[in-house]
């Protein structure tokens, strides 16, 4: 990886004594102030790498990649500082410091978290920091190895751009929003259009460099197998500060196609999902086709991996009811496809180094949470879904099909559980003007859709997808300074299934004390109540 992420061996050094003398003084610790965590950040990193909440840059650099602005608020719990390291040493420093002070930290790689955990509180009072990774974005693509190392900062935009310059035959599987930061993505597991042929990003991570607790830099042989289990789909958040992964690419073809079909009620479109559970999942790896439900049309968007001469017959034979023909056809090449699927037809490939919020964006907010379907809806509770699509202030459903190569992977191989069995993905959303109320109705409408898809989606637990975050699934509670493992057990039954215990194993293993902990973060299992 790059040499700029590695501390100078004086400088770990001096971090591990001051960690150790720290442990060693915990009753002056216990009273130290926020002011101490400044002082101590002062002798590692340069002042203009650290904001309080006084600096003119503050709320600005806050609010730069917030991506739900009802999280940007007067009564939003905010960070006492954010600091922007330029290098590894740097997040050692804030993490030995935050530990001495009392000052606990927050990771943003992109600020894509759904419930804005990487850089607000739901508690007030807690003193918190967040390290914002923006600087940390180096894509190192070895293209004859087919491998890159890339910064948790960096976005999957930039990653794919990278990823496109170094070959047009090779590609990566992750998720679609160009912004997201890859930091968060990788850790929650990570899927796209790939999904089908090459399984999650997390399925093809093989290292990675993370700070834990300690301020000790660790890759994938020194943090231990549990630990490099954990942070790939399990939150790396709750395990330490993930600063850089090394991927294995894929190849892809040098044409891909991809195609937007949409059907509306009156064409039939309750009949076309209710057939689509059956045959999305059991297609050819190659061939991806989700669905936006969105009032009363139903979109469906494919990336194909060969040319279009090669998918109509599929389509016909396999998926007849699509209606499918050769004008619904684009060719590209699959780094072309990126921004076209997510971005519209007028994209470049040049827009996916885009890092910013767009005031449209940030005009809106939002409310999202997510299900697993293992057995197919029938006809008449679709149609009953369409009408309240069709009611005012109704949301969207986003439905991604599974199976292929993502459910060929053991559900204990990674913390993502949810593989073998199941049809598709559903995401629910629904957005609101912030200049136009509080979002109640809209955040209604999807905790009602939500209730009233219990019977027809997976059961025991109702499982949901960690990157979906939402707490309405449940928070954690601390006692005695530790999350509740039994507490957590409520949402983490949820995201995890079984492999939530094997996390917290692992959480006692690398941050025994809890020092990384949000609302949703898993506790450490030896040290729980």
């Amino acid at each position: 990886m790059a040499k700029s992420l590695l501390a100078p061996p004086v400088l770990i050094f001096a971090l591990f004594c001051s960690y150790a003398a720290s442990i060693a003084s915990s009753a002056q610790a216990a009273a130290a102030s926020s002011d101490g965590f400044l002082q101590c950040l002062s002798a590692s990193i340069p002042s203009q790498l650290v904001f309080t909440q006084s600096s003119p840059s503050f709320t600005p650099l806050l609010k730069s990649s917030i991506r739900n602005p009802k999280f940007f608020t007067p009564s939003t719990v905010r960070p006492l500082y954010i600091v922007t390291p330029t290098n590894a040493s740097h997040v050692q420093a804030a993490v030995v410091c935050g530990r001495r002070n009392r000052v606990r930290v927050r990771v943003r790689s992109g600020g894509h978290d759904y419930e804005g955990l990487s850089y607000r509180s739901e508690r007030p009072g807690e003193a918190f920091a967040v390290l914002d990774l923006s600087s940390l974005r180096a894509v190192r693509v070895d293209a004859q190895a087919s491998t890159a190392w890339v910064d948790s900062g960096a976005t999957l935009g930039e990653l794919y751009y990278a990823v496109g310059k170094a070959s047009n035959l090779l590609g990566f599987p992750a998720g679609l929003c160009p912004t997201v930061g890859v930091g968060g993505h990788f850790s929650g597991g990570g899927f796209g259009m790939l999904l089908r042929k090459y399984g999650l990003s997390i399925d093809n991570v093989v290292d990675a460099v993370l700070v834990d607790a300690k301020g000790r830099l660790l890759n994938r042989n020194t943090m231990g197998s549990d630990v490099f289990w954990a942070i790939r789909g399990g939150g790396g958040e709750s395990f330490g500060v993930v600063l850089s992964w090394q991927v294995k690419l894929v190849p892809v073809p040098a044409t891909v196609t991809v195609f937007n079909v949409p059907v509306s009620a009156s064409q039939g479109a309750v009949d076309v999902v209710t057939r689509w559970q059956q045959v999305a999942p059991a297609l050819p790896d190659d061939l991806f086709i989700r669905v936006l439900v969105q009032q009363q049309t139903a979109s469906f968007q494919s990336l194909f991996l060969g040319t279009c001469d090669a998918l109509l017959p599929v389509m016909s034979s396999r998926f007849p009811e699509l209606r499918f023909n050769r004008t619904s056809c684009r060719e590209m090449t699959w780094i072309q496809s990126v921004p076209y699927i997510y971005l519209g037809s007028g994209s470049t490939v040049e827009d996916l180094l885009n890092r910013t919020t767009s005031a449209s964006v940030f005009s809106s907010g939002y409310k999202a949470t997510s299900d697993y379907v293992r057995q197919a809806i029938p006809l008449d509770v679709w149609a009953n879904i369409f009408s309240k699509l069709a009611q005012p202030n109704a949301g969207l459903m986003i439905l991604d099909p599974y199976g292929a190569q993502i459910g060929a992977v053991p559900e204990s191989a990674t913390p993502f559980p949810h593989r073998a069995g199941v049809l598709y993905n559903i995401q629910y959303m629904n957005f609101w003007p912030m200049a136009g109320g509080d979002g109640a109705v809209q955040t209604k409408w999807v905790r009602d859709l939500h209730a009233f898809m219990a019977p027809y989606v997976s059961s025991n637990p109702r499982e949901a997808y960690f990157n979906y975050r939402d707490l309405d699934l449940g928070e954690n509670v601390v006692v005695g300074n530790v999350s509740s493992y039994q507490a957590g057990m409520v949402w983490g039954h949820k995201y995890f299934k079984d492999n939530y215990q094997r996390l917290a194993m692992a959480k006692s293993q690398i941050d025994p004390d809890d020092y990384f902990r949000n609302e949703q973060s898993i506790p450490p299992l030896s040290n729980s109540k």
